[in-house]
């Protein structure tokens, strides 16, 4: 399938620079023509199907906090509004 994109083309030093308009992809080429050949490729790149490589392994565990963080929590719930200092 093919679809028409829109590109700015600017100089920047010794780089000319193509933004497309319509997505957030932009390259760099060290002519127009380069340039816009390379943000050709990388819109290709960018639609391009995703490749499966594998499943992720997700594992849950439990990790041992210590006593100060319980502390911390039930001192939080216990107190009240804190007072403002100025």
């Amino acid at each position: 399938m093919k679809q028409t994109f829109s590109a700015s083309i600017v100089r920047e030093g010794e780089w000319y620079v193509a933004q497309c308009l319509e997505v957030d992809i932009a390259s760099q080429g060290e002519t127009e023509a380069e340039a816009l050949a390379n943000l050709r490729e990388a819109l290709e790149l960018y639609f391009e199907e995703p490749q499966a490589t594998s499943l992720p392994r997700v594992e849950k565990f439990e990790v041992e906090l210590g006593t100060a963080y319980g502390k911390l929590h039930n001192d939080w719930d216990k107190a009240a509004t804190p007072p403002l200092s100025c």
